[in-house]
């Protein structure tokens, strides 16, 4: 049998290129070390954009990954969430349509869906405005039968996260983005990719 190929276009911002990492690997990197080969081919084509909301995202992604999947493989996306919306001061129900509207042309373009939630900041003001957008996110994802992972629940008065954020001027370092790793692999990743999960 042959082996299956899949492409997998990922976007979002400077958490999906990793930056503050150490190992250079972020969430994504991690999540890809540890996805089994066997049987299957994965490629995947990381395209962030530094400082990214929705609305930026909503107006590359379809563009950029077109160029990067191919009518030989199963193609898939991956969208990085940030909590940049908020700090542009963007409504929640305009994220929602932005999100919406990156979903819905990937379903008429028969491309399934992988989102990660927005992490938590060490902010209490931005980490309530957060919930409400992470809340939003999950359920215009899953209304659309789409993978949704919270990161934003788990890690919020996670002390390791947070100690790792002070660290690092607020962004994750080598803990913070094993963290998110973790969350992503247990989360439905495996079953995502119609992967066997490893032992």
């Amino acid at each position: 049998m042959e082996d299956r190929k899949l492409r997998i276009a990922a976007v979002g911002d400077e958490l999906l290129a990793g930056l503050g990492d150490p190992r250079a690997l972020g969430w994504l990197g991690r999540v890809l070390a540890r996805t089994p080969q066997d049987g299957v081919a994965v490629e995947c084509y990381s395209l962030p954009c530094p400082q990214e909301g929705t609305e930026g995202l909503a107006s590359r992604w379809l563009a950029e990954a077109a160029r990067r999947f191919s009518e030989h493989h199963e193609n898939r996306l991956v969208i990085g969430l940030s909590g940049r919306d908020v700090e542009f001061g963007l409504s929640t129900a305009r994220s929602r349509l932005n999100l919406a509207n990156i979903l819905d042309a990937a379903t008429q373009n028969n491309i399934e869906v992988f989102v990660v939630g927005p992490p938590p900041s060490l902010d209490p003001g931005q980490n309530r405005r957060l919930s409400d957008l992470n809340t939003a996110f999950a359920d215009v994802t899953t209304r659309r039968k789409h993978l949704y992972v919270d990161t934003f629940s788990p890690l919020l008065n996670h002390e390791q996260w947070r100690q790792d954020l002070a660290a690092n001027g607020g962004t994750p370092g080598q803990s913070g983005y094993g963290l998110m790793a973790w969350l992503v692999l247990h989360r439905g990743w495996f079953q995502w990719l119609g992967l066997a999960t490893p032992e």
